[in-house]
């Protein structure tokens, strides 16, 4: 107990006679106070006291696929930071292979009482994966927003990037280049956002034939744009900025040039993609506007605010670079 009672004080920056207050729930202690020493027992992993356990702790999930795409990263500095601003303490959840999984994650945030959930880039993107976890946040009603394209049955705000309008993008600024065989590396066939992404390339004449789905990973890129350069494109639409950094390997290895014999696109403008070689054209998504929103949704969620389970739509940009130009055709003529 009276270790107990040290790491709170020294967490929150009181006297550990002010944690014994609230902790044994007596007088004299300012609200601020109060909830700033019970979110400090939440962060430090103590269970509050049984009088205490009525009200939702100041926490909220953060969980998130991976930390090694530096588009997650990114996202979570800006929700830590909107969260931070609202008064509450993010907790990041990062899913592992063969480790922690996301409905594990969602078990623990259950047990601590958080006070919602954010999720990117989670399995509600995947249309033939798990979703039972999710349909349990839901019948808690707990709080929870979801970022990014998920599958149709899942009844919480959503916070999306414009698929449609990014792979539009991507094919016009190729085609302005003189690009005629544009093909494109995407997800998995069940993942949501590559499907948006897909429908699109196809409504605007891209070749069903010149699209290749793979993991999202420089490696599953590198593997998905040598089955295409060998099919003779001359410019690769990706959905994402990693798959584009495989498929520039992909084309170097295959003796090309970029974007001397192949043009590529990426997408999120990730952090570094002006420093690679060569700088990356890609599709930024507005992390920080969807991040601010997604908190936005999610604290009006706590506050007993009835929010619509719509998705908000927000417009990417296109990001020119050094990795496309005009095709080799395109520039004789």
């Amino acid at each position: 107990m009276t270790r107990r009672l040290a790491e709170v004080a020294k967490k929150v920056g009181v006297s550990e006679a002010t944690v014994s207050r609230v902790l044994n729930g007596k007088p004299g202690v300012s609200d601020a106070t109060r909830e700033a020493v019970l979110t400090a027992l939440d962060v430090l992993g103590y269970e509050r006291p049984t009088q205490l356990r009525g009200d939702r702790a100041r926490l909220v999930g953060l969980v998130l696929p991976e930390l090694q795409n530096p588009i997650f990263p990114a996202f979570a500095e800006v929700v830590g930071g909107a969260l931070a601003q609202q008064g509450f303490t993010s907790v990041l959840c990062t899913r592992t292979v063969g480790g922690v999984s996301e409905a594990d994650y969602v078990d623990l945030l259950l047990q601590q009482q958080v006070s919602g959930v954010v999720f990117a880039g989670g399995f509600y993107a995947q249309a033939d994966a798990a979703h039972g976890h999710y349909e349990l946040l839901h019948e808690r009603k707990l709080p929870t927003v979801l970022v990014n394209a998920a599958v149709q049955h899942l009844d919480f705000p959503q916070v999306s990037c414009d698929d449609a309008v990014a792979a539009e993008m991507a094919l016009a600024h190729l085609r302005a280049l003189g690009h005629e065989r544009v093909g494109m590396v995407l997800g998995p066939k069940d993942h949501m956002p590559s499907r948006r992404k897909l429908e699109t390339f196809q409504a605007q004449g891209g070749d069903p034939g010149l699209v290749e789905h793979t993991m999202f990973s420089l490696e599953g890129g590198h593997a998905a744009a040598a089955r295409l350069v060998r099919r003779g494109v001359t410019g690769v639409i990706c959905a994402s900025d990693l798959l584009a950094l495989g498929t520039v390997r992909a084309a170097r290895r295959a003796g090309l040039a970029v974007p001397g014999d192949i043009s590529v696109i990426g997408f999120d403008d990730s952090a570094l993609m002006n420093c690679t070689d060569p700088p990356l054209t890609t599709v930024r998504q507005p992390i920080d506007a969807m991040g601010r929103a997604a908190v936005d949704l999610l604290v009006a969620q706590i506050d007993k605010a009835v929010v619509p389970a719509d998705e908000l739509l927000f417009e990417p940009e296109l990001v020119v670079r050094a990795s496309t130009a005009r095709a080799r055709a395109a520039a004789q003529d």
